[in-house]
């Protein structure tokens, strides 16, 4: 389980780095906003607090890989623009 939370943690916060500057990028996709609000309300779905155990594999595994997919569907002005932006600031340690 540690593993899933350390995978979970440096997988998806760089995904959401991404799609935060991706939502600001005057070159952003149209279905972007939409596909966030939907990926929202679908982590908070009153399903997981009457199922405990779906919600946890819910926002443990496919959060995360819905997240990721948005990032490799993102056009390439916009990871470079990424990249470019975030390669000269130092990386915090956590």
């Amino acid at each position: 389980m540690k593993r899933i939370f350390a995978l979970w943690r440096v997988v998806a916060s760089q995904d959401l780095r991404l799609l935060w500057f991706a939502l600001r990028h005057e070159s952003r996709p149209v279905w972007l906003l939409p596909g966030l609000a939907v990926l929202g309300l679908f982590a908070v779905e009153p399903a997981n607090f009457a199922i405990p155990v779906l919600g946890a594999v819910d926002e443990l595994v496919l959060v995360p890989l819905i997240l990721h997919s948005m990032v490799k569907m993102l056009p390439a002005q916009v990871t470079e623009g990424f990249a470019h932006a975030y390669a000269r600031r130092p990386r915090r340690r956590i």
